[in-house]
Formats: C-alpha cells, structure tokens, sequence
C-alpha cells in the first residue's frame, strides 16, 4: 500500500500488525460479509493515520478483497490515508484529532447495554493520545459506569510526530495510571502473539469494569532498515528499499 504513495506511517502499521492479527483473528466477532452486523463487536481506530495497518487486517479478515489495497490513498479510493467510516467497510469512526476515539467507545457501550446487546467495543489508542485530557475523561466515564463491555489497547511505541513521547510529555507509569482510574490493565510485548493471547483472554475473565491492554511495540518491527530510522514518525522510502523491506520481512518470517 505505502508504495503506491512511496510514504506513509509505516512504521506504526508495522508496529502494530501483530495486535491487529490477534484482535482480528481470535477476539472479535464479526462477519466479514455483513460488516453492520447489529451484533457485531465494535473495533474502534481513534489513531486514523493508523489506517494502512487496518485496512491490511480488514483485507485478512475478508471485509474489503486484498486488490483493493493497490488503492490506498488515491482519489476516488475506499481507502484514504486517514481512516474514514463514511467510506470503509468495517471502519467504525472517522479518525484524525487525536483524544475521541474512547469517548466513543464509552457512548456506543451504554447504548449496546441499555439495548440489551452483547457486544463488546475495543478502542486502539496510541500512547501519544494519552497526551489528550479527552482520553483520560472518558476512562473515567467508562470506569464509572462499570463498562466490562470496553477494552482499550494502547499502542506503545515511544514516538510521536514532535518527537520520543517522553519528551513530549511523560506519562509513564502508564498502567499504574489506568488501574488509578478503576480498569484491569495489563501489560505485555505487543510483538509477541502468545502474549497477546494470552492477555486478551485474562482480561475476558472482567466483566465489572473496562480493560485496558497495554502493548509494547517496535517502530518498522520486522523491517530492520526502517526500525532505524531516525524520522520514523510519517516515513518516506526510497524506490530501492521497497524490494529491500519485503526481503527483510520474508526472512523474519522463515525463522
């Protein structure tokens, strides 16, 4: 998809694909030939510019045919660069400004349980959206509430476009903070799938207040050359790399 463009955040797509596997793969419910499903779980991208990773997991779990990732943010595609529910199948929320997306998540679980709906919603953030008073009200929100039905995860990955995210502004220890707010957390390397395994199943067994899943990833993981970037926040790759990128991650694959 990048290289239709020859940039993109690369490197949180990267990063986080092993979340998205997981999430996809083994938690939600969800039919990829009736996406509206009224009693599909709800996955929720407050990070829009996270949307390459998404739309790859969308096209694994059949919602949208994989051809269609050649269109990624071109004009007229299903597929902008900054998730958009108005145009993607499976896209649940618009994305952009960062800090909406729990408040969201907090909205659409009391509605799923005043209507009587199992359903449960699941909210990515990335750990530069803890930045967002708006995030840490809506925690407080759903804690109040007793909102089982609300998982977070959190993509942690230490950057942010101004910079490492502890500069920018510190919040660890982050899963002290969310337990001080009344939710399960948990905390596991978000590149290891038995792990996260592992932890979605721990935190199911809650089912009186939300869950938060915290998850430890690397930048460009599984592509060494773009693990090291320097600028890896919004990534531009040269013609020559992409050949070298794919080899790199075909190699970490065999092993």
């Amino acid at each position: 998809m990048a290289e239709v463009q020859g940039q993109g955040y690369i490197g949180q797509a990267l990063g986080v694909a092993d979340v998205l596997a997981v999430v996809y793969g083994s938690q939600l419910r969800h039919r990829p030939d009736d996406p509206r499903r009224p009693e599909r779980d709800r996955f929720l991208l407050s990070i829009g510019h996270y949307a390459i990773a998404l739309y790859a997991a969308l096209a694994e779990a059949g919602v949208i045919p994989v051809e269609e990732l050649r269109t990624y943010g071109s004009d007229d595609s299903r597929l902008p660069m900054s998730a958009m529910a108005s145009y993607t199948p499976g896209v649940e929320i618009s994305g952009g400004s960062l800090g909406h997306g729990l408040a969201v998540a907090c909205g659409l679980a009391l509605g799923l349980r005043h209507t009587g709906n199992p359903a449960r919603v699941y909210n990515l953030l990335s750990d530069g959206e803890l930045d967002e008073g708006s995030t840490w009200e809506a925690a407080l929100a759903c804690a109040h509430h007793g909102l089982g039905n609300v998982t977070a995860i959190v993509d942690v990955n230490g950057l942010q476009a101004d910079g490492a995210t502890a500069g920018v502004l510190r919040t660890e220890p982050v899963a002290d903070k969310w337990r001080a707010f009344g939710w399960h957390a948990l905390r596991v390397d978000g590149n290891d799938i038995a792990a996260l395994l592992s932890a979605f199943e721990r935190l199911r067994e809650h089912r009186d207040a939300p869950s938060v899943l915290i998850c430890d990833t690397r930048i460009g993981r599984g592509v060494p050359l773009l693990e090291n970037r320097d600028k890896a926040h919004f990534m531009r790759v040269e013609e020559h790399e992409w050949q070298i990128a794919r080899d790199q991650l075909e190699e970490g694959s065999r092993r």
